[in-house]
């Protein structure tokens, strides 16, 4: 093993992103906000570090968050400015003067405030899962393509420097044939106990916060971030922690859709909890050739504590560990190979007081922000466009379904249906709450 390769792959992705400094990129793009929750403003703050943006419009239907947004974007960008404030995203997007939208909402509102984005103009940052059916994914894939608009997805792993030189291993061969890859996530993350409902507070648009979304007596689990914890805002723990290892080892070794998707689990330990997605689950994506395994549980302990939430890629020449941590590669023959996740708190020093930002995730953020602008200049497509992003996102939905209706789901992708499976098609759509219409691509 000559470690000089990848020390060089290393230096070669430390040096990309100021590389990608182009004068396109120096423009002041004028930025819009959707959702301006946790990962919201995480978006937004990692845009402004990279780029001399101007955020005009911020959206949310909570308005003291709303309204804390303001301020805290105002301290952070160049020129100081408050940016305009709108509960609804449809008057913000009625502007028409908005050059990139990022959304941060809740996964049920991904499919409408994007489609409406685009359709505005807009270049769109958005985050993942991309849907909550595979039909909406479907519609916003087609949405990107009729418009000609750059959608990147925050399934910000392509650009996490540490995985790119990873990445490097797998494809340079030097595992071999890879029959399996275990992904696995063994957080415990899924809200416990059973908090009563209440009103929502005054400050709240519980109704427009629903949007599509079956109408659920509002909950303090739910808001803010705790959403997840229910199957009518997202996809669960598939859909927020699978999506991103499934992703990372789709890029890493050049996949597209499965061939068939099969899971099992459920609700199987706490059963006292108001969360209703569940708290175990495996799912097994077959790629003919490589079996790709996820596995996650809320409790218990982790198998290898140093990788909680990964991937391990098992060729015949080698093992890869790959994690938001580090790597390690080790070889049958040869010595192994270790790396950390990179840190950029001396460039990049606001990133040390900032409430609630994963400080390990931030140089990923920034990086995949930087490759989007350069999208966005060039009229290209980014490192995690949205037809990547449609692809990782629907394949998780696929395991939800499987697990629903008890047998393996094969796929069809070239008509973007299960085949022969009419109860599972059924299924490709989600039922939307009055008004709100589901899109068709």
């Amino acid at each position: 093993m000559d470690r000089r390769e990848f020390l060089t792959a290393a230096a070669g992705m430390t040096l990309a992103a100021p590389a990608m400094a182009t004068e396109a990129q120096e423009r002041k793009y004028r930025v819009g906000l959707i959702g301006t929750g946790w990962y919201g403003k995480c978006d937004l703050f990692r845009l402004i570090q990279v780029s001399p943006v101007e955020v005009v419009s911020l959206c949310d239907v909570d308005k003291r968050m709303l309204a804390n947004a303001a301020e805290m974007t105002a301290q952070r960008q160049a020129s100081h400015k408050k940016p305009r404030t709108y509960t609804d995203y449809r008057e913000m997007l009625k502007e028409k003067d908005l050059d990139i939208v990022l959304i941060g909402t809740p996964d049920h509102w991904h499919a409408l405030n994007m489609i409406a984005a685009v359709e505005a103009g807009a270049d769109v940052y958005c985050q993942k899962p991309i849907s909550t059916d595979i039909a909406e994914g479907q519609a916003m894939l087609a949405a990107a393509r009729k418009h000609k608009r750059v959608v990147q997805i925050g399934t910000q792993r392509r650009s996490t420097p540490h995985l790119v030189e990873a990445r490097e291993i797998v494809r340079s061969g030097k595992l071999g044939k890879i029959g399996m890859v275990e992904t696995c996530c063994y957080y415990h993350m899924r809200a416990s106990g059973h908090p009563a409902d209440t009103a929502p507070p005054d400050y709240l648009d519980w109704e427009m916060w629903t949007g599509p979304a079956p109408m659920r007596p509002y909950n303090p689990v739910a808001h803010p971030r705790g959403w997840r914890a229910f199957m009518e805002y997202g996809n669960g723990i598939v859909g927020d922690m699978c999506v991103h290892m499934l992703d990372m080892t789709r890029w890493m070794m050049g996949l597209g859709w499965p061939k068939t998707v099969a899971s099992t689990g459920g609700i199987l330990v706490d059963k006292s909890s108001i969360a209703n997605i569940s708290d175990t689950q495996t799912a097994t994506f077959d790629y003919g050739d490589t079996q790709i395994v996820w596995q996650h549980r809320t409790y218990g302990a982790s198998v290898d504590p140093q990788y909680p939430w990964s991937a391990i890629f098992y060729g015949d020449k080698g093992t890869l560990k790959a994690s938001v941590n580090g790597y390690d590669f080790i070889p049958n023959q040869g010595p192994a190979v270790h790396k950390d996740v990179t840190y950029e708190l001396e460039q990049y020093p606001e990133d040390k007081t900032e409430r609630d930002l994963e400080q390990h995730v931030a140089p990923a953020i920034r990086h995949h922000m930087q490759d989007f602008l350069k999208a966005v200049a060039d009229r290209s497509r980014p490192v995690a466009d949205i037809e990547e992003g449609h692809i990782s996102t629907a394949t998780c939905i696929m395991a939800n379904l499987s697990m629903k209706l008890g047998r393996s789901l094969t796929w069809d992708a070239t008509n973007q249906r299960f085949l022969h499976d009419d109860e599972a098609n059924k299924l490709l759509h989600r039922p939307y709450r009055k008004p709100w219409k589901h899109p068709e691509a």
